[in-house]
């Protein structure tokens, strides 16, 4: 089943808590919020208080992306703000299989995220401990990218390893995803595809989400 995560960043951000709601209602199945410390990646988001504040108002699972430096040091207190699923960047970690246990024993999902430029096989060695891995589709940072198609053989790589493994792993991809880059993304094998500005500009956001599936 391909599940969608509508990405924040493409919201209004004045109006967080009625954008999730909306979307929640539209049948997303999760919402994927973008933590971004201007150091890991070049751009700023948000942090702990807002995804605090956010969970209050809303049941919708928290797809919580970390695109930042030393994601241990902050792992913690992120879930303790209420996030469901936590992904952190395998390039920004010293120790990634410490932090996807780490994440497991405090009783969430624990997923890892890949760059552009970070083999699929980088990550083989991990793949035991991840509910889900996040290749990005597109440099990480920044909203309205184009997909990058060369990325899609990285996937089908993950997808054909953990099928070898008979594992039960979810692949994500963000960036660029509109229906066209949907459907490439869902015949290499992604079932988690993260939208930013195709679901949250579109008029009619149930449309946009079923258009994804």
């Amino acid at each position: 089943m391909t599940k969608v995560s509508p990405s924040v960043l493409a919201s209004d951000l004045s109006n967080l808590a009625s954008e999730v709601k909306e979307i929640e209602l539209a049948g997303a199945d999760m919402v994927h919020l973008d933590v971004m410390d201007g150091m890991f990646v070049s751009n700023m988001s948000f942090g702990m208080p807002i995804i605090e504040a956010l969970r209050n108002k809303s049941d919708i699972i928290f797809d919580v992306h970390l695109m930042i430096a030393a994601p241990e040091r902050y792992a913690s207190r992120f879930i303790d703000a209420g996030a469901d699923i936590l992904t952190f960047h395998y390039e920004a970690c010293e120790d990634s299989a410490a932090l996807l246990d780490e994440i497991h024993n405090r009783g969430i999902k624990a997923a890892i995220s890949i760059k552009p430029k970070t083999p699929a096989s980088a990550i083989f060695h991990l793949l035991e401990k991840c509910d889900m891995v996040l290749v990005m589709t597109v440099e990480p940072g920044y909203g309205g990218q184009s997909f990058m198609y060369d990325m899609l053989p990285k996937v089908r790589e993950l997808r054909a390893e953990i099928e070898r493994r008979g594992l039960d792993i979810d692949i994500q991809v963000d960036g660029g995803i509109n229906p066209e880059t949907a459907k490439a993304a869902r015949e290499a094998g992604a079932n988690v595809l993260v939208a930013g500005s195709s679901v949250f500009k579109s008029c009619d956001r149930k449309a946009a989400i079923d258009a994804l599936r």
